[in-house]
């Protein structure tokens, strides 16, 4: 079972992972709880709200295993970008949650990843949790593993689409509206949502990120 990137991608991981939780915790005053909620093993569906560019590096920070990002097709072919984001084992998916992207995390889970996935389909215009898109009902009413809601606060204040650059709120200095917290919620099992239709499905799993939301944004310094 490949449920882990390969040696190298483990190296760019792990590095990654502690220059994050150097950047985020003294740059942006991160908080994070949760982490045991997500199973040490085994596939597992990570789903998040979506409010910056930051958001995969800090839902791989609050999880305690290897995740698999999806990325759009594009960017595989930007130098050393795609490299690097292919080095992680990230899958290659047009705009969207299209059948492509259905069958490459299936696959994925299939291996025993834990794949994180963006139900929203694009960052935050406003900061508030978007409508799920419907595709995310196609793949969840097909998994046989747990989801496990993630909820982010913060981070559009740090650094949203309508920014150039991030707004930090360091921890040396009193905080700002920049502070991060993330929450990682109990697993939902997948027999939950076998027999729900789509609309009940999608607002049952937008009310499970929305709670993490509030409690990630609870958890925020102040």
């Amino acid at each position: 079972m490949h449920d882990r990137p390969g040696l190298i991608g483990r190296m760019w991981y792990d590095a990654a992972y502690w220059a994050s939780w150097g950047g985020f915790t003294f740059g942006f005053s991160y908080r994070g709880t949760g982490r045991w909620n997500v199973p040490k093993r085994g596939p597992a569906l990570v789903v998040s709200n979506h409010q910056s560019m930051f958001d995969p590096m800090l839902v791989g920070l609050s999880c305690p295993r290897y995740l698999t990002f999806l990325a759009r097709k594009s960017l595989f072919d930007v130098p050393l970008l795609g490299p690097l984001i292919k080095s992680l084992g990230s899958v290659p998916i047009d705009r969207g949650m299209a059948k492509d992207g259905i069958r490459a995390v299936l696959d994925r889970l299939s291996h025993g990843r834990a794949v994180l996935v963006f139900p929203e389909g694009e960052r935050t215009f406003s900061g508030d949790l978007q409508p799920l898109k419907p595709g995310i009902s196609l793949l969840v009413q097909r998994l046989n593993c747990p989801v496990i809601p993630v909820g982010i606060a913060g981070a559009f204040a740090a650094w949203n689409r309508h920014s150039w650059v991030p707004r930090p709120s360091p921890l040396i200095v009193p905080p700002g509206d920049s502070t991060i917290g993330v929450s990682v919620g109990e697993p939902i099992p997948p027999s939950r949502y076998k027999e729900l239709g789509r609309d009940a499905m999608l607002a049952d799993l937008h009310a499970e990120i929305a709670r993490q939301v509030a409690k990630a944004e609870a958890l925020r310094r102040r």
